[in-house]
């Protein structure tokens, strides 16, 4: 499992215990940073940017 895919996994861990409490994802922090290191870790595995 690659660290995207794990990040993936904690995000939805984390809605998922969220789930009936009003959660709003772009209020939350931890979603934020979640959402934050996901897309790093898929520009990483993307390779540098061509030119």
């Amino acid at each position: 499992m690659n660290a995207r895919d794990e990040l993936r996994a904690l995000l939805k861990a984390h809605l998922a215990a969220s789930r009936g409490r009003r959660h709003l994802t772009r209020h939350c922090l931890v979603c934020n940073r979640l959402m934050h290191l996901a897309r790093e870790a898929a520009r990483r595995a993307e390779g540098p940017a061509p030119g």
